[in-house]
This record gives C-alpha cells, structure tokens and sequence, in this order.
C-alpha cells in the first residue's frame, strides 16, 4: 500500500504553508505503509497536473492532500468538493477565475472517499480539536478536492481521495488580531494519526458530524 501526501506552497502574500511544512515532517512510512510526499503549487490547473504525474510515477491507493485554512481554529476533514473555481484572491501565478467549472460537463460535486468520521473522532481521542467539514471553499484547496476525485473516478477507480484542512501557525497570526492557530508538531501529529486511520479503515462509522448552520 502507498499514500500520497501534498501540501501547498505560500500563497496569499504568506512565506510559509502550515501544510507543505507538516507534511514534510511525517514519517516515510506508518504501519508499514509507504508516505510519498510532495509540494503542489497553489495555482490552477498545475496543481492537479503535478498531482497526476506523481499518481502515474508512483501509483498510489490513496491521494490525501493538505491546505491551510486560515481562521479555522481544528483539523477540517473535508466531506465533499465543488466543480467551481470562484476565486477570491488570484492564485500564485495571477490567474483569479470566477464561477468557472473545474471540469466542463464534470459532476456538481463529489463525496470524497476516506473515512472522514473515524479520521474525526481519533484525533479528538488524542486531543487535538478536530471536525467534519462541508465545504472546502472555492479557491486552489477545492480546485485540488474536486480534480483528485474526479481524476479517480475515470482513470483511478480504485484509489480513495481525501482533503483535510488545517488552521494556521501561530507565527503567521501575530498580526493577525483574534485568529486561531495551532502548532506545527500538533498539526503533524493530527496527519498522522489521519493517515494510521486510513490505512485501518475501509468504511467509516455511523456518527453525526453534521452542522445546523
């Protein structure tokens, strides 16, 4: 079994990415299983294109990908991605879509297939806040979301995809007044219990995770 772990370069005017500097720190295997890491880049369309190489390099049975959401205050385990690119800020190479379909004639959206519950509940059993999330917004973490469950469903049947989210480092919210943050070796830690979970589980437990609002 392999696992494919991406985490994004800085974007937004940041010199660091929470999720590039996690993943570089997990281990190269968990339970045996291979850890494949690598940097995407926060731009359109490439990002799903160094993805793809790397798929047809290495040949992964799961891709799970990691991106900061700022002004998250736990680990987000995303449950479904959006066919739209509605871009609020331009990405790193100055290309900002709005209300533009990732894939034309695409599904609306996609369930994405790990076990976002169980990853949920381990985490918080080791005390790190964590949650299910609905949305993973509209910019390149979505973009990515949506192309790796895409590009499963007609070219990878067999591999599972995933999204999780997570906060900011307290270095970057210095100057940030009220947000929330976490550190890099809790973020970590977070990943890899993510990961043993996934690689325990094939299913997923029947728990609310849902939100009213």
């Amino acid at each position: 079994m392999k696992i494919l772990v991406s985490g994004f370069d800085p974007f937004g005017g940041e010199t660091i990415n929470p999720s590039i500097e996690a993943v570089k720190r997990l281990p190269d295997s968990i339970n045996g299983v291979e850890l494949i890491k690598i940097e995407v880049p926060t731009v359109v369309g490439k990002s799903i294109m160094v993805l793809n190489q790397a798929i047809e390099q290495y040949h992964p049975d799961v891709v799970l990908s990691v991106g900061q959401a700022g002004g998250r205050s736990d680990i987000t385990v995303e449950r479904i991605a959006i066919n739209i690119d509605d871009c609020r800020i331009c990405d790193n190479e100055g290309y900002q879509p709005v209300d533009v379909p990732i894939v034309i004639n695409g599904p609306d959206a996609y369930f994405l297939t790990l076990p976002i519950k169980s990853i949920v509940l381990n985490i918080q059993a080791h005390g790190i806040p964590a949650s299910v999330s609905n949305t993973a917004g509209t910019f390149i973490c979505n973009h990515v979301a949506y192309g790796m469950a895409h590009l499963s469903k007609i070219k990878y049947p067999n591999m599972r995809t995933g999204f999780i989210h997570i906060p900011y480092l307290p270095e970057q919210v210095i100057n940030k007044s009220s947000m929330p943050s976490m550190s890099l070796e809790m973020i970590t830690h977070a990943l890899e219990i993510a990961i043993q979970t996934i690689i325990e589980t094939n299913g997923d437990i029947k728990v609310t995770g849902g939100k009213i609002c």
